[in-house]
């Protein structure tokens, strides 16, 4: 199997010349979510702002920016994981970063089969699943395990990540960062123990109005299916785990599959089966709360823009009621 291409121009090549050229001793790959940020945070409030080197990924482009930072020197530096599961690629990219220099630690609450752990622990310094808790979680208590702010975090990222709700701050915290440009600024607030201030304030106020709209926008579009469940499919105009809510509320669906222009997808479920259904579409996640992609094509793309249908139902439907 060949390594996904960690070459070429433009942003890769940007992003390579700058680890190449990092003065940082811990380089964190990590996801692009509240998760992730609080993740961020605490790495951070560990090694120093000045000592870690951020890369947010997307699940789609993991194994691209994992073989990009693989094939650059490692000089024996930290390259620290987290939010982010198994791909079928990573043990011949963790072998090349490991060849390369890097220390590998890799950890994640997403769901792993034993032969995956078994594999990957076999190339990296460090694999630490815990499916319990959230990613921040596991971070705190690995590498900040005394310190009371970063254990602060753990629990508002978890809250809204584990889909509790108790805690007012995490819905908010986590809708702001539907928008990405929020990014370095609530992770660098909850570096210094700030879990609110008045810029996102003002961020959630906008969203919270404008996701109102995107939301009842997906419900009017929605197609229901299913004789076991009942299945929603529904376009993404923003939000998707609150769409996936909203429209449980409102039609009191079991499966609520919120579907992106280019056929990624996220997928909600009260069932425990989220994580097995995506598998079958290229994805994985939680028991409850997954992503795939149906890989549109051009022609499909237009399709789904046009009418809101797709092919791809009947066959989610078919893998999800064989669960």
């Amino acid at each position: 199997m060949s390594l996904p291409n960690a070459g070429g121009s433009g942003e890769n090549s940007g992003l390579a010349n700058a680890i190449k050229s990092r003065t940082a001793h811990v380089v964190h790959l990590t996801h692009n979510d509240l998760d992730a940020v609080g993740a961020d945070a605490i790495h951070r409030m560990k090694f120093g702002t000045d000592g870690v080197f951020t890369i947010w990924s997307s699940v789609g482009k993991f194994a691209g920016l994992f073989a990009l930072v693989a094939s650059c020197e490692g000089k024996g530096d930290l390259l620290s994981i987290s939010d982010l599961g198994y791909h079928r690629e990573i043990e011949l990219i963790a072998k090349k970063a490991t060849a390369n220099g890097w220390n590998i630690e890799w950890r994640d609450h997403h769901r792993w089969r034993d032969d995956e752990i078994k594999k990957t622990e076999r190339t990296v310094a460090l694999l630490h699943i815990d499916t319990s808790v959230c990613g921040t979680g596991i971070v705190a208590r690995d590498i900040a395990p005394d310190n009371p702010v970063a254990a602060e975090i753990a629990r508002v990222v978890c809250d809204y990540d584990l889909w509790k709700h108790e805690d007012p701050r995490s819905a908010v915290l986590g809708q702001v960062l539907q928008r990405k440009k929020n990014r370095d600024h609530v992770r660098d607030c909850l570096v210094a123990g700030i879990f609110s201030d008045a810029l996102i304030e003002q961020e959630y106020a906008e969203i919270k109005a404008e996701m109102e709209a995107m939301m009842q926008r997906s419900l009017n579009h929605a197609t229901f299916l299913g004789k076991k469940y009942r299945i929603a499919f529904a376009p993404l105009y923003g939000y998707p785990s609150e769409t996936a809510h909203f429209i449980r509320d409102e039609r009191k669906t079991d499966i609520e599959v919120i579907i992106g222009k280019d056929g990624k997808f996220s997928v909600r479920s009260v069932p425990p089966i989220s994580h097995i259904i995506a598998r079958e579409f290229g994805g994985g996640g939680h028991p409850n709360a997954a992503g795939g992609s149906f890989n549109f094509s051009v022609v499909e793309r237009f399709t789904w823009w046009l009418f809101k249908k797709s092919r791809h139902f009947d066959e989610f439907v078919k893998a999800a009621e064989a669960n």
